[in-house]
């Protein structure tokens, strides 16, 4: 999405409007910066984050001395046109510390989709001897048979068996319907728009 910077509400803030990156395959909220219209309109030419840097009084394309770059996928207003939502491709830490993100919240919330990207890397540069690599060449009705043989092991340890042995069978199932989605041609986000439209 492409924004026009005269539509935004810069004299609210005195010319800087808030930015918030979110990673745009885990939905990570990484970090918070400024921009003014200068910058915006350079991360949109470049599709490279610029921000204004407040202490450094300049632009400040993120990534410009640590080559951790934040390429833009996408870009979106709030309702009031006063804040910035970029969701990007991040290389390597965001954070000056080295963190994968400025603020200290729990990876897991997100592994699910990292977990899928993951599989996709699998079918990308596959690895010799890893199980993906295996499975696959057995064909999809053994993945889907996989998914069918996990499904039924949670129901049993969900009926008979401790809490953690139903946590790694459902972990399992996970897994193994993640991989058939990506047999498919599908990802998670195609459920989850499919459970969104039934919940409408």
């Amino acid at each position: 999405m492409n924004i026009d910077t005269s539509s935004l509400d810069w004299d609210k803030t005195a010319g800087l409007l808030p930015v918030i990156i979110q990673d745009y395959k885990t939905l990570e909220v990484l970090m918070l910066g400024y921009m003014n219209a200068e910058a915006l309109e350079k991360t949109q030419a470049e599709g490279k984050v610029t921000f204004f840097s407040r202490s450094k009084n300049r632009l400040w394309t993120k990534g410009e001395t640590s080559n951790n770059f934040l390429y833009v996928k996408e870009i979106f207003v709030d309702c009031d046109q006063d804040t910035i939502l970029i969701q990007a491709e991040a290389v390597g830490p965001t954070c000056h510390t080295g963190s994968r993100s400025c603020f200290k919240t729990a990876f897991n919330q997100n592994f699910i989709f990292e977990l899928e990207n993951i599989i996709a890397d699998r079918y990308e540069n596959p690895v010799e001897g890893s199980y993906i690599n295996k499975m696959r060449s057995k064909g999809l009705n053994k993945i889907a048979q996989k998914v069918g043989e996990e499904g039924v092991e949670t129901v049993i340890a969900a009926l008979a068996e401790s809490e953690e042995e139903f946590i790694g069978e459902a972990s399992d199932l996970v897994f193994h319907l993640l991989f058939l989605l990506k047999e498919k041609g599908l990802s998670i986000q195609d459920i989850a728009k499919n459970l969104e439209k039934r919940h409408q």
